[in-house]
């Protein structure tokens, strides 16, 4: 069996903008894209990602740090399959689950159970993998009886606590992790991070886009800064974080850290 690995090699996405009347239409595209426009073609082109060359193999724990816009989601689209690149190349090996949305895959019209099993398959599980699952997500949500009920009728935390139960029980050989988990409390998400810690030990390779240096400081130990489409660093994680914030953050995280323990 081939281990896993995710291999880049000075791969671009761009997206080609139709019926852009004026500049300004392309700027405000910008923004949002947060690429770089393209102008040598008569259709404005956004430039995602540029020149993006890494190789991840079976062990790696990788961070993607950045501005918002500057490319991260789109580089875990890039390494899921679901875009390919429009120049360069991609060599993805192994069983992806890409967790970009956690709401992804779920009906509001069905029971919290249901969901459990439709959240599984789409991300690859089969059903009699998920059976064997639906009582230990379910006790991990602490959603009692609102499993049997229509996944409308939850709260914002309780969806997430239910995607969370699925998604953590998953055995994924290439996990790449989009950060979503901010609307339950900290004591349940504190109780995530356990399990969060668990899926990355059963993973082969671990990317997870994130805003929280205390989530990257548990679970990776390498990063990449994103800025603007391109690799502006690819390195240790507390050298990256120092670079791209300009201070030591990891040293702060464990010094409060221990203070509290």
């Amino acid at each position: 069996m081939t281990d896993p690995s995710i291999d880049l090699d000075a791969a671009c996405v761009d997206f080609p903008i139709f019926d852009a009347k004026s500049r300004s239409l392309k700027k405000s595209v910008l923004g949002r894209a947060g690429g770089r426009i393209g102008t040598e073609s008569k259709v404005p082109i956004i430039e995602a990602l540029r020149d993006i060359t890494v190789s991840l193999r079976k062990g790696d724990r990788v961070a993607l740090v950045g501005h918002n816009g500057a490319g991260k989601t789109t580089l875990l689209r890039l390494m899921s399959g679901i875009y390919e690149p429009t120049r360069g190349h991609a060599a993805v090996h192994g069983k992806v689950a890409p967790v970009f949305d956690l709401a992804v895959g779920m009906d509001p019209e069905i029971s919290g159970l249901d969901n459990i099993l439709i959240r599984g398959l789409f991300l690859g599980m089969t059903k009699k993998q998920m059976a064997t699952r639906i009582d230990d997500i379910a006790a991990f949500t602490e959603l009692g009886d609102y499993l049997e009920m229509p996944l409308r009728t939850y709260s914002t935390g309780m969806r997430v606590r239910l995607a969370l139960g699925v998604v953590t029980s998953i055995d994924p050989e290439i996990l790449l992790l989009d950060e979503g988990i901010g609307a339950v409390d900290s004591e349940f998400l504190a109780k995530a991070r356990d399990r969060l810690n668990e899926l990355v030990e059963r993973s082969g390779i671990l990317v997870f886009a994130s805003h929280s240096d205390e989530f990257l400081a548990d679970l990776c130990d390498t990063a990449i800064w994103m800025e603007h489409g391109t690799v502006k660093e690819f390195g240790p994680l507390r050298e990256v974080l120092h670079h791209y914030k300009g201070r030591d953050v990891l040293a702060e995280h464990y010094a409060h850290r221990d203070a509290r323990t």
